[in-house]
């Protein structure tokens, strides 16, 4: 028996309710509901069998139904959903929540870098050095992660959807990642739940959405996906890729980029242009040079400061589509955008020309000789 299926509740159970068995918390006056925000989202495509994970925004309506928002377009869940809607079959699904770090890290990488049918788990395995454990559900035909404290099984439903904030009537979801509550949607599917397995005395886990946690675990992935998609364009040239904070680790990246002949001029703009093609969510791009440290936010706007020009280091692609959940990409903001989730993707370069290099050279301090340090001012 697996940890997660020590406890089970079944929906024919007098009294069941899934709002009481999984403490998900409501953390503003204004949330549709209580959400589960790390849930690990598990099914199949109904046609080819092939498997993905994802995370979702998921909330609580009634004591069997739970409402799943999707990104348009944005993830392979939402096309297994499509095509067993289009053949009026529900979707088994598996929400598997409590489970460790490098599972919740490898759902949330994303396509192109892992195209539809590849299973992020295997990111997860190749992280912890040992394969994810999967159990057999007891409702429905689907896995879920062994090692989960909590296991919600359920169908999402064809055809079937709910205003999201039905029982609040608030127009608004749960706070979001960018820092702001999110709209609630007038129709967004429905999952039927079948059952809920536990391990004993389970742990509920949850994330705020405009939180480090939340930004470094969207983050890492937007990460990995630059790197891969530009190393192989251009192996060697960049050096590192960090997706600050202020962006929600999607909207923003910082590329540390080596130009080491004549030749590669320019090229640094080519590689934020691979950047929003690994990774379509991303809005702005900053283009640094080696001697910047891309982690450090205040270095990364020295160079701005003192390396860029607006007329000439300003790029804009306008008319891209982009993310939905930041509230600027809008045609209220901007009459040039058509539809909301439009933005103008910008990169700000921020390097040297190459052959100006001699005259943006650092300032090299010396050593201090420890001998002279004064004690109590320097450890």
């Amino acid at each position: 028996m697996a940890a997660c299926q020590e406890v089970v509740y079944m929906a024919d159970d007098p009294g069941f309710d899934v709002r009481k068995l999984v403490p998900a918390p409501t953390n503003t006056e204004e949330d549709a509901g209580p959400y589960i925000t790390m849930g690990m989202c598990y099914a199949h495509d109904v046609e080819t069998g092939e498997h993905d994970v994802t995370i979702h925004r998921l909330c609580l309506q009634g004591p069997d139904t739970i409402s799943m928002f999707f990104t348009p377009g944005a993830r392979h869940l939402g096309a297994f959903r499509e095509k067993a809607e289009a053949l009026g079959k529900p979707l088994p699904i598996s929400i598997s929540i409590g489970v460790d770090p490098a599972i919740e890290i490898g759902a949330c990488f994303e396509p192109p870098t892992t195209p539809i049918g590849y299973d992020e788990l295997s990111v997860a395995g190749a992280i912890r050095k040992e394969p994810v454990k999967l159990a057999r559900c007891k409702t429905i035909d689907e896995y879920c992660i062994a090692n989960a404290e909590y296991v919600i099984e359920g169908e999402l439903l064809p055809s079937t959807y709910v205003e999201e904030d039905q029982n609040s009537g608030t127009g608004k979801a749960m706070p979001e990642f960018p820092g702001y509550t999110g709209v609630a949607p007038k129709q967004v599917p429905v999952i039927k739940v079948k059952c809920v397995t536990t391990r004993t005395n389970p742990i509920m886990q949850t994330v705020i959405g405009p939180s480090e946690e939340h930004v470094s675990m969207a983050g890492i992935p937007t990460e990995a996906s630059i790197l891969s998609m530009v190393d192989r364009a251009m192996p060697g040239r960049v050096q590192n890729v960090y997706a600050a904070t202020p962006g929600g680790g999607k909207f923003m990246a910082v590329i540390q980029f080596k130009k080491t002949v004549p030749s590669d001029e320019g090229r640094q703009r080519q590689a934020a242009l691979l950047a929003f093609s690994a990774f379509p969510e991303l809005k702005h791009v900053f283009l640094v040079d080696e001697d910047v440290d891309p982690f450090d936010m205040n270095d990364v706007i020295w160079a701005m400061n003192t390396r860029f020009q607006g007329d000439v280091d300003c790029i804009t692609i306008p008319g891209v589509r982009c993310h939905p959940l930041d509230p600027s990409n809008d045609p209220a903001c901007d009459p040039s955008i058509r539809d909301h989730g439009i933005a103008c993707k910008t990169i700000f370069d921020c390097t040297v020309p190459y052959d100006q290099k001699h005259r943006f050279q650092r300032s090299k301090f010396k050593d201090v000789d420890p001998s002279h340090w004064v004690p109590g001012f320097i450890d």
